[in-house]
């Protein structure tokens, strides 16, 4: 069993199920067709598997779904806490739907997720944003039926709020938004504590779920025909370390590879710190396990990751993908995180930067300007550099990247890889796209029909970010 980590009783989710059915029979009574849920899901991939949760709820409970805010009668915004932006993007969203709410009182609007665990934000929501209808946290997705039926039957708003370190909610129904595609949380929290991110006081601390638990629902998924599986978690290298006896990430992703069937596994995200030999290794020599390692190093100065709190320096972090690459060699493809600007950074470190990502030849970087979140260390921090000047790095690192990510793609040109087609491309209307184990994007032109499986694609006409492919029969 996990140690120090709540798991959510057979009695409170089955006191959940008596609400579902009485959300049903409410809605049955008040609505003559099948009212409509609205879910709007931000930020990462944990969000969007809580919303297929969330969806599995409102299904149970009578809800059908659309896409469109207005022709809904109930609206649920997934918040996200990382940055400035996001946040903005909710406040802005949720805003627009004042009018509706006017309009259709019986219309609810609730918002969810990592913002609302945050005492401003929340404040924020009843002060100003008083049409919203229903507030609640990242810890109690599980008690949905219960929150809805309340916002459903009182005149009065609902905030579920509980300052808990996070519990575990297994059995959850899940209304998937891929039929072959599928995203498998194995733990919840962090505890790495980086001192500009705000992930460990909105999702709690770390918390594994049983492998018999994952077991079952990885399963499940391979039987019913989902060919990409990806492994979730703030820092999956965590997973395990809380629970007795201690299973390691590396015997998790050994243990699921060894099931029968046609299927590749994914993981994200892991952290440098944590990153170990024999999870390299395991990548290695595990078939079914994807060669793409995605390793966020933020920063590639020393003192800046002192600041940041990140536990390892760039010589660590260099001979994790070194040793990678010995192991891989050219399967593996590298992705990773950059903040640019953080507080007190100078140009002269921010170059310690691009060298590293000259060095590391990732084919892709998620990129971002740092963002002030309230109630972190790196908040309080001086900041003198202005935004534009961080824009500017911004814009010589993006460009440094585009002639990486075009020399890596050209590695591929004539090699013919097993490929997942996932969905449509964008270079033509008749154009799939699909993925490599390396996490390299191939669009090829096809039928549709072939979206949803594994079809062996020769790389012909490297892009920048992408390749230009045929379907090899």
């Amino acid at each position: 069993m996990a140690v120090n980590t709540r798991r959510v009783s057979e009695e409170e989710l089955n006191t959940q199920k008596e609400y579902e059915k009485k959300v049903s029979s409410l809605i049955q009574t008040r609505y003559s067709n099948k009212p409509l849920a609205c879910v709007v899901t931000y930020g990462c991939q944990q969000n969007v598997a809580d919303s297929e949760k969330i969806k599995g709820m409102l299904e149970i409970m009578g809800y059908g779904f659309t896409e469109d805010r207005l022709s809904a009668k109930l609206v649920i915004f997934n918040t996200c806490a990382v940055r400035e932006h996001a946040e903005d993007r909710v406040f802005g969203n949720v805003g627009a739907l004042k009018k509706y709410k006017l309009k259709n009182p019986d219309v609810i609007i609730a918002l969810c997720g990592c913002m609302m665990q945050q005492e401003h934000i929340a404040k924020r929501i009843k002060e100003s944003f008083q049409f919203v209808d229903l507030v609640f946290g990242t810890h109690v997705v599980h008690k949905l039926p219960e929150l809805l039926y309340t916002a459903l039957t009182r005149r009065k708003r609902v905030f579920e709020l509980p300052d808990i370190d996070g519990v575990i909610a297994e059995g959850l129904p899940v209304k998937r938004d891929n039929d072959s595609k599928a995203w498998l949380p194995i733990m919840y929290g962090c505890n790495n504590f980086c001192s500009y991110c705000v992930v460990p006081y909105v999702r709690g601390r770390e918390r594994s779920r049983e492998f018999s638990d994952i077991e079952k629902e990885f399963r499940k998924l391979v039987s019913q025909g989902y060919k990409e599986i990806t492994l979730l978690g703030q820092n999956v290298n965590s997973y395990g370390k809380d629970l007795n006896p201690k299973i390691s990430f590396s015997e998790l992703l050994r243990r699921l590879s060894s099931i029968d069937g046609d299927y590749r596994i994914r993981f994200m995200t892991s952290h440098p710190k944590d990153c170990t030999k024999e999870l390299l290794e395991t990548m290695a020599s595990c078939d079914r396990v994807a060669k793409h390692l995605h390793l966020p190093f933020q920063s590639g100065n020393n003192r800046i990751l002192g600041l940041m709190n990140r536990g390892y320096t760039r010589e660590h972090y260099l001979s994790l993908i070194n040793y990678a690459k010995e192991l891989m060699g050219d399967e593996l493809s590298i992705t990773s995180d950059i903040i640019v600007g953080f507080p007190g950074e100078t140009y002269e470190e921010f170059s310690d930067t691009k060298s590293l990502v000259e060095e590391l030849g990732a084919i892709g970087l998620f990129t971002f300007i740092y963002s002030k979140r309230e109630g972190t260390p790196a908040a309080e921090m001086d900041d003198p550099v202005s935004y534009e000047d961080k824009s500017l790095w911004l814009r010589e690192l993006l460009a440094l990247q585009e002639k990486i990510s075009a020399r890596q793609m050209q590695l591929h040109k004539g090699k013919t890889f097993k490929c997942f087609v996932y969905g449509k491309g964008k270079l033509g209307d008749n154009y799939l796209a699909a993925r490599t184990d390396g996490n390299v994007i191939i669009e090829f032109e096809g039928d549709e029909r072939l979206i949803g499986t594994f079809q062996n694609i020769k790389a012909t006409e490297p892009l920048t970010y992408v390749i230009k492919g045929e379907i090899q029969k």
